[in-house]
């Protein structure tokens, strides 16, 4: 019988195409480690996005992939995760206990970004990873309501204060410092700099991933964030309809601009589905944010449809990736976040902390 060595294990994977970034499991560099023993083969596989949900199922189908082999005797297959630091615009440094910073933007306002933010941080949290959330709407804040949060977050230092943590995930907004009641009436610096101590001013513990829910448009919170924090990646929501995708053509082209890649287009209120009959429906039309996602040579993340139980949750401060985890809507957020986070894996990854600091000093 033929010994099965090292490469033919190598080889047969490089077959295996992972769906979630459309690359083999040797070209993502997912495969950890590989012993082959008299033709019985342990491969250990680490991906670099949280897939909890994806696991087993990824187990399963290495397995009988690898058995493919005539020469295989057993094969065991251990899969995990492990989420690192990526990099960010190149004058900027990624922030402590924050790995990456994923910002949210849609161009146009209505398109159901902010429940779409939400909802892609707790499946990403689902996933298994540690997520925060920056409400960065700073004129019309909706975190607090989607998570059922408010009151004041705690100060333990009276200079910086903690995340309020809904769900598993750590949350800030302007909506936890202010009446719900009351207007924010603050020219463009003001609110800038608003954003600002959200961000640098809020102890997050240890994130994977910190979602930025950006305001729609591409004025001064959207130019702040691309100038002065560290983005690792942006998310662009849109809806089908024509008026729609011409603004989030914008917001897309300003993330290029500054050189934040694109992660990915998400088409929001695809379809909407009868609560009475469950008859699906293109309102707003059918395939634009695939169709822009093409033309713009950036990935389709996936669809999501106009369905009444999603605005309900939401507004309910009891979001669907919690209300109904099993439900088809949850799933479709968290395999909008896999996509996300896996092509977010494949970028290159943030060395600037590895490097010594080199101070000169007369001696």
């Amino acid at each position: 019988m033929t010994e099965l060595s090292k490469p033919d294990i190598e080889n047969c994977l490089k077959s295996f195409i992972d769906p979630n970034h459309d690359l083999d499991l040797v070209a993502a560099k997912s495969g950890k480690s590989t012993v082959v023993e008299t033709n019985q083969v342990v491969v250990k596989i680490e991906l670099g996005y949280p897939a909890n949900s994806y696991h087993a199922e990824l187990k399963s189908a290495v397995e009988k992939h690898l058995k493919t082999l005539p020469e295989l005797k057993s094969v065991t297959v251990d899969v995990s995760s492990k989420v690192i630091a990526h990099a960010v615009q190149q004058t900027l440094k990624p922030l402590a206990n924050i790995k990456n910073i994923i910002a949210v933007a849609s161009g146009k306002g209505g398109v159901g970004k902010s429940t779409t933010s939400v909802n892609l941080a707790l499946a990403l949290a689902a996933e298994g990873a540690q997520v925060g959330i920056l409400d960065a709407d700073i004129y019309g804040p909706s975190i607090p309501t989607m998570l059922g949060l408010s009151g004041l977050p705690e100060s333990r230092d009276n200079k910086t204060m903690m995340p309020k943590e809904a769900y598993g995930i750590q949350t800030m907004s302007i909506g936890y410092l202010v009446e719900a009641d009351q207007a924010v009436i603050w020219r463009g610096p003001m609110v800038t700099n608003a954003l600002q101590q959200l961000l640098r001013d809020t102890n997050w513990s240890n994130l994977d991933y910190l979602i930025i829910d950006l305001p729609p448009g591409t004025g001064d919170i959207q130019l702040t964030l691309s100038q002065q924090i560290p983005v690792s990646g942006a998310i662009i929501v849109t809806t089908p309809q024509d008026i729609a995708l011409i603004d989030a053509q914008r917001g897309l082209a300003m993330f290029n601009k500054v050189n934040v890649p694109v992660l990915g287009v998400v088409e929001n209120m695809s379809m909407h589905i009868c609560s009475n009959c469950g008859h699906a429906e293109p309102i707003f039309g059918e395939g634009g944010g695939k169709i822009m996602a093409d033309t713009n040579h950036v990935d389709f993340l996936g669809a999501l449809p106009l369905d009444i139980n999603i605005r309900m949750q939401a507004d309910s401060g009891y979001p669907t990736v919690v209300a109904d985890p099993d439900g088809q809507s949850a799933q479709m957020y968290k395999a909008i976040a896999r996509k996300a986070a896996a092509k977010l894996a494949l970028r290159a990854r943030d060395f600037s902390n590895k490097f010594p600091n080199i101070v000169i000093q007369n001696t």
